[in-house]
């Protein structure tokens, strides 16, 4: 028993702070009126979120290892996209809707997903291997649906005219949406049972699933299936609790800090990305690419195709205006971002080259934001 304690406290922390926030603190954020104490509130929640986030993540690598790819990732790829969905749902949910935030948040996670984790990793693995490896074949397949899906939900919006506005009609979000649910739901197909290869490192392809336990680099310590498979399932349950508590306060501090709106969908990527950052980083470190390829691609393709029609089902529910159309200068920045992906993954092997370049892009968007 204490040793289940100990390697479940992070979840005893959100389960515990969630639990004060919801009853005695129900209440808490109508008597904040000081930016200090916000950001003091705001420290505190994404703490324990961060905590429970990389503990959720620890049990999703856990049935990696057991099940195999592509399907320990794709568990990974879930969990985090829950999360950030959650947390933007919440933030629509709560108080006046910045009609921004989900495009805005979408566009983070891009760029830090597509310039910050895949630059990372590609810098640190060219400097320690030189050349790494990962399937060609798997990396078209993603940007072949990564590029359809942001141009439909993030630039074609700016230029249909039946809205005033970068926004779409009820009837085009909704088609929009199931068209986007389709292709997703096919891609998974694709990477799942038709062409599972595919997504598998070289020097796995063909090998039975039960031959690839322990090929993974973390090299976790892993229990059963059902054990990770609940505890997964209850550290996502108290984080998106405690989303909607850090939603409200990251409106609140960003209006009582008068920052560029676009920062509020930095917080929310950092937050939700930062697991999968640090395993798909860890996986670059141990020369599995392929791995570290599935997480970074697959983290951006389920955020465009998820998130996108979970906002647009919460619009419809709270009749909020959403503007998903980017702005000329995002516009450019997101091009340029999917370009270079498909050129960086376009041969059989990468180098840090590559990896300084996609962080040069995501530099200058964070330059942008402050100083547009």
């Amino acid at each position: 028993m204490g040793s289940f304690l100990r390697s479940e406290l992070a979840f005893f922390a959100a389960a515990v702070t969630a639990l004060v926030l919801y009853t005695v603190g129900a209440h808490w954020e109508e008597h904040l009126s000081s930016p200090l104490v916000m950001f003091a509130m705001f420290i505190w929640i994404f703490g324990v979120m961060a905590w429970a986030s990389f503990a959720a993540v620890h049990h999703a690598d856990g049935l990696a290892e057991l099940l195999g790819e592509p399907y320990g990732t794709l568990i990974l790829t879930f969990s985090v996209t829950c999360i950030e969905v959650s947390i933007i749902s919440a933030v629509m949910l709560n108080g006046p809707v910045d009609p921004t935030v989900p495009r805005d948040t979408m566009l983070a996670v891009m760029m830090l997903v597509l310039n910050g984790m895949v630059g990372v990793c590609l810098l640190v693995g060219g400097l320690r291997y030189g050349e790494q490896d990962f399937n060609l074949q798997g990396a078209r397949a993603f940007h072949a649906v990564l590029l359809t899906l942001a141009t439909i939900t993030l630039i074609l919006p700016r230029f249909t005219t039946s809205t005033s506005d970068p926004s779409l009609t009820p009837l085009q979000a909704l088609l929009f949406s199931a068209a986007t649910i389709a292709l997703y739901a096919a891609f998974l197909a694709i990477q799942t049972v038709r062409h599972r290869g595919f997504f598998m490192e070289p020097e796995l392809k063909g090998i039975p699933v039960a031959q690839q336990q322990g090929k993974h680099p973390e090299g976790l310590e892993t229990r059963s299936i059902p054990y990770h498979a609940v505890m997964l399932v209850l550290l996502l349950v108290a984080v998106v609790l405690l989303a909607e508590k850090l939603g409200t306060l990251v409106e609140g501090l960003i209006a009582a800090l008068d920052a560029p709106r676009a920062l509020g969908g930095v917080l929310i990527a950092l937050l939700v990305l930062a697991p999968e950052g640090l395993a798909a980083f860890r996986a670059a470190a141990s020369n599995h690419l392929q791995r570290a390829v599935n997480i970074c691609l697959g983290s951006a393709l389920a955020t465009i195709s998820l998130t996108v029609p979970a906002v647009v089902g919460v619009g419809f529910f709270t009749g909020a205006h959403l503007v998903l159309g980017l702005d000329g200068t995002e516009m450019v920045l997101l091009i340029l971002t999917l370009m270079l992906s498909m050129m960086t993954f376009g041969g059989p092997r990468t180098n840090m080259l590559q990896g300084i370049t996609h962080l040069v892009v995501l530099f200058v968007y964070f330059v942008l934001i402050f100083d547009p």
